[in-house]
């Protein structure tokens, strides 16, 4: 009954709105006075009174009314001749960003109302146009902190080519977004400011003032805007949200060096727990009627390498069990996502379906089983998605850290576990320890911890090589038989790495150690018959005294090392 409810409501609403619609319009066009359009007076400024001057002073540049601004008309040159790519990346960002947008309403109308059948969201179209964006003025900040603050004012007058399709019970519904106007001066922050090109970490934007914006909207080939009240209504819905989200103090931020720089993108706040059940009725990829299936699991807005179970031969119907673990930054806005791979001895392995899979749908410490229909891609529009592509069963828990744990084990310990501890306090460069922490370290030895351990490689000095005149060094970390290496920086006595690992502890005994083996690799065609690696030094640090402290770094002698000194930092979490 719920179901016909609906669809005698919704039949209602698709006769009753296109019939308002048409009346509005002509009572709008018809009852308007018609009024003979006359050629602009045109005269000079010493000319206009002051009325009409302070009609003309938000059309004049901001490099004309405040010093501080400047004029790059090379710049609009230069973004003149890159908008044809410009158009083409920004667009794969809309649809990347928006197409698991339009999946997750899609999927919430059909689990809640519609067939899968009947329902869905896709773009038609989508490109900027041939206009591209003009900075009328620039600014630059000067601040203390360790970042670059510049203010564009910006306009584009474009015209975008952006049609979205709403199809709900076989009736396609065409919106088109056209005539976009915006007018804004946002506040660019790039920082940190970093050795390593492009030599900043992060780009965060806020807006200062609400932006202007104005664009024309058709539905069913009519321009809605046209309709009394509404056009002023909506703009000025858009200018509040858009104010909501990112009017000062509100930022965006994009992340633009990879996750390995420390400090350039947001920390992980939990861990989630992936166990891969199954899949049922895959399709046939071999000629012998059966696949070897596989999964990859990854998180977006991840660089680290996904994951992948085994590989089940001659199986459509192949069950897994296999657990894997991910670190989440942003439960808000990752998505998981799944590909079902067949492999192949020879060439590329075959994709036979995929499916994502937002984070914010979860709920955290609680175990969730979710049975997958699988797709060939998140386009709802490719006929290729209609094609039964079979089910992944799996298991998901989002475990995120604890706040008050994330000092250690020893909540009544001397120290907070929310401060920054330098080794040098805790005696560890000179391997003593107070009396307090040692005996609380030693009767917690044989316990175990389970958490995130972060670990970042920042730089090293007064490297020095038996071998050759100037090493190529890097770093190997070691940890519960895993390994992690940084880059390696040539011919460099005081490389600067700036890298951060991560290692996801099930279960770890507090006796155990991490290891920072600083090696050098030369690189020569006759050296791989001679010693091409050579140690240049090493350290070890205790488990424990990660856990206890809940963060730790400082600079260390290196092992074997006449002057050598590594400089990293260990951060515990745990959930």
């Amino acid at each position: 009954m719920r179901h016909l409810y609906f669809i005698f409501e919704f039949t209602g609403f698709l006769i009753g709105f296109p019939i308002g619609l048409l009346l509005g319009f002509f009572i709008f066009i018809f009852s308007s006075k018609h009024v003979d359009v006359k050629d602009p007076d045109i005269k000079s400024l010493s000319q206009c009174d002051s009325n009409s001057l302070v009609d003309l002073f938000s059309e004049i540049p901001p490099w004309v009314k405040h010093p501080d601004f400047e004029r790059i008309d090379w710049l609009n040159k230069a973004l003149h001749d890159m908008w044809p790519y410009l158009d083409k990346a920004i667009c794969k960002i809309i649809r990347s960003t928006a197409e698991p947008i339009f999946a997750e309403y899609t999927g919430c109308l059909q689990s809640q109302y519609l067939p899968t059948e009947f329902s869905n969201i896709g773009f038609q179209s989508l490109n900027l146009g041939t206009l591209p964006p003009t900075i009328y003025g620039i600014r630059v900040h000067e601040t203390n902190e360790n970042e670059l603050v510049i203010e564009p004012a910006i306009r584009w007058a474009g015209i975008p080519h952006i049609t979205v399709v709403v199809k709900i019970l076989s009736v396609r519904f065409i919106v088109q977004l056209m005539d976009v106007q915006v007018f804004a001066t946002p506040r660019i922050i790039l920082r940190p400011l970093v050795p390593t090109f492009p030599c900043f970490g992060n780009i965060t934007v806020t807006l200062i003032d609400k932006p202007y914006v104005d664009f024309g909207l058709r539905l069913l080939g009519g321009d809605i805007m046209a309709i009394p009240g509404f056009y002023q209504f909506v703009q000025e819905y858009i200018r509040n949200q858009v104010a909501s989200l990112y009017l000062w103090p509100q930022t965006l931020n994009i992340p633009i060096l990879q996750a390995s720089l420390s400090g350039t993108i947001k920390k992980p706040v939990g861990i989630l727990h992936v166990k891969i059940l199954k899949a049922k009725k895959l399709l046939k990829m071999d000629i012998i009627g059966t696949s070897d299936p596989y999964v990859i699991i990854q998180l977006t807005g991840e660089s680290l390498p996904p994951k992948k179970t085994s590989i089940k031969m001659r199986n459509l119907n192949p069950e897994w069990n296999e657990d894997f673990n991910l670190t989440v930054k942003d439960p808000e806005s990752q998505f998981i996502q799944f590909n079902v791979v067949d492999w192949d001895q020879f060439g590329t392995h075959d994709p036979m379906g995929m499916q994502i899979l937002p984070l914010k749908s979860l709920t955290p410490d609680n175990t969730q089983e979710f049975t997958l229909d699988l797709v060939k891609n998140t386009n709802p529009y490719d006929p290729q998605n209609k094609k039964k592509r079979g089910q992944l069963v799996v298991q998901l828990t989002y475990n995120p850290f604890k706040e008050e744990s994330s000092g250690g084990i020893h909540d009544s310990g001397p120290l907070d576990g929310h401060q920054l501890i330098d080794a040098k306090k805790l005696g560890i460069k000179s391997r003593n320890r107070s009396r307090r922490q040692s005996m609380s370290i030693d009767m917690s030895s044989q316990l175990h911890a389970a958490g995130l351990l972060l670990v970042t490689v920042q730089g090293a000095e007064e490297l020095e090589s038996k071998l050759y005149e100037s090493p190529n060094p890097y770093v190997l970390v070691l940890f519960k038989g895993e390994k992690r290496k940084t880059k390696m920086i040539k011919r460099s006595h005081r490389p600067y790495w700036n890298e951060e690992f991560q290692f996801v502890v099930e279960e770890a005994t507090l006796k155990e150690s991490i290891r920072f083996a600083v090696k050098s690799k030369k690189r020569h065609l006759f050296a791989y018959r001679f010693r091409k690696k050579e140690l240049l030094g090493y350290i070890d640090i205790n488990f424990s005294d990660v856990v206890y402290n809940g963060r730790i770094r400082g600079e260390y002698n290196l092992i074997n090392s006449r002057n050598g000194v590594i400089h990293v930092e260990l951060h515990w979490s745990t959930t």
